[in-house]
């Protein structure tokens, strides 16, 4: 076990953990933040994807040991006061989900992208979610979304 100290949806936490431990993991299972969803455990389909330091990550590929010192933001502390958070807000008014499960990932990823100032254009928000995979929309209203929020017509 090593303790780890790190933020959370502006939470501090501290935590033993196991070293193999995977940061999803953590976050589902000690800290019970199960809107990151755990999708194939591979970092194929980006379900469990948050913000660390405001990056997008697929948080299957980082262990737990690594956020240390870290700030994570998951789905749950993306909207403030009961407000949505932009993106969010956006999905919800361009029908841009239908099962929900992707959404929690493709919405943080979303804002990522929108942060670093890459959604520029249609094409460079299709590449810039392309880790992220939705199997009911076919992506063409989650794309309104972004660029809706990131002022691309």
């Amino acid at each position: 076990m090593r303790r780890v100290a790190f933020t959370a949806n502006g939470t501090r936490h501290d935590l033993e953990i196991e070293p193999r431990e995977l940061l999803v993991y953590v976050l589902r299972d000690r800290l019970g933040l199960t809107g990151t969803n755990v999708g194939c455990d591979t970092s194929s389909c980006g379900a469990c994807t948050v913000l660390v330091n405001g990056e997008s990550v697929k948080s299957c590929t980082m262990l737990g040991v690594q956020a240390a010192g870290m700030e994570v933001k998951t789905i749950e502390g993306l909207a403030h006061n009961g407000e949505l958070h932009p993106v969010q807000q956006a999905f919800h008014e361009h029908h841009a989900l239908q099962c929900g499960y992707c959404t929690p990932g493709m919405v943080l990823a979303a804002v990522s992208l929108i942060d670093s100032g890459a959604a520029t254009d249609e094409a460079a928000i299709r590449h810039g979610l392309e880790g992220n995979l939705c199997r009911c929309t076919g992506y063409h209203n989650i794309v309104k979304a972004v660029a809706d929020v990131a002022g691309v017509s």
